[in-house]
């Protein structure tokens, strides 16, 4: 082997970082796991539609109410969007979830014809948002996930619905984030950007988790990364998103799936 020529060797000299780069970056996993996972929660966590419905019958019944409770629930939940976008347009204060839930509710009941309702009975009808059972998916998939990630609500609830809804279905959240901590509603962008400044990282070291394309395309739109977890029957049979309409990074099958695809 003859021996290298000075130019040679001043070549192969400056060759040697690019070849370790390289080799470096051929290496590095193709995708870096978020630190901390934002869920939505009405549709993606829990039963919404059925627990309101339940709650309604309970509470209406005795006292002589008789009418489909599952429209009760569908008509009350209309109104969200709507009301919500008094507050999103600066039309209205920034007033806490439970607060519109309370509004809505005596829509709804007007809708009815339901009339003479204490107020005592409709306060504790209005906490039935409070009483939502979780997807069966839900407590074994956050189990996985809450030991790799930090786990927080990015919810329009607010903190107090979100701590029941919980403390119900036995849900260790790391922080309640959300409307409370924006004063704001979702999609608006500090709703998500508050939640990722609350655990100090940066956008796309976090990703939203939902059953809802447009909330997944407002999140990314901020920088998040996304997944999207199939709820094909939230608002009833085969009325919800069975796959995401958006670009996501994970589309999974529920929580578990999640979990399995996140490698917890």
């Amino acid at each position: 082997m003859t021996a290298l020529t000075r130019r040679e060797a001043a070549a192969l000299m400056l060759a040697a970082p690019f070849a370790a780069t390289s080799t470096m970056a051929a290496a590095a996993p193709a995708t870096v796991m978020p630190k901390a996972l934002f869920f939505d929660v009405f549709g993606t966590c829990v039963d919404w539609r059925t627990g309101v419905a339940r709650e309604a019958e309970r509470i209406l019944k005795p006292r002589g109410v008789t009418l489909n409770w599952l429209e009760f629930a569908d008509h009350w939940r209309s109104l969200y969007q709507p009301s919500m976008d008094e507050v999103r347009t600066g039309r209205r204060q920034f007033v806490k979830l439970d607060v519109l839930h309370r509004e809505m509710l005596d829509k709804t009941l007007a809708k009815f014809s339901v009339n003479g309702v204490p107020p005592d009975v409709l306060a504790d009808l209005n906490l039935a948002w409070h009483r939502l059972d979780a997807w069966p998916d839900v407590p074994p998939g956050f189990a996985r996930l809450g030991a790799k990630f930090l786990l927080a609500p990015c919810s329009n609830g607010n903190i107090a619905l979100m701590a029941d809804v919980a403390r119900r279905n036995k849900i260790r959240w790391d922080a309640i984030l959300g409307s409370d901590i924006a004063r704001d509603y979702k999609p608006k962008p500090n709703v998500y950007l508050a939640a990722v400044d609350a655990f100090n990282l940066t956008p796309g070291e976090c990703m939203m988790v939902a059953a809802h394309s447009a909330d997944l395309g407002s999140a990314a739109a901020q920088g998040l990364r996304t997944a999207h977890v199939a709820r094909p029957n939230e608002n009833g049979p085969g009325t919800g998103e069975s796959a995401p309409s958006v670009r996501v990074d994970y589309a999974a099958s529920s929580m578990e799936d999640l979990a399995t695809k996140l490698g917890a």
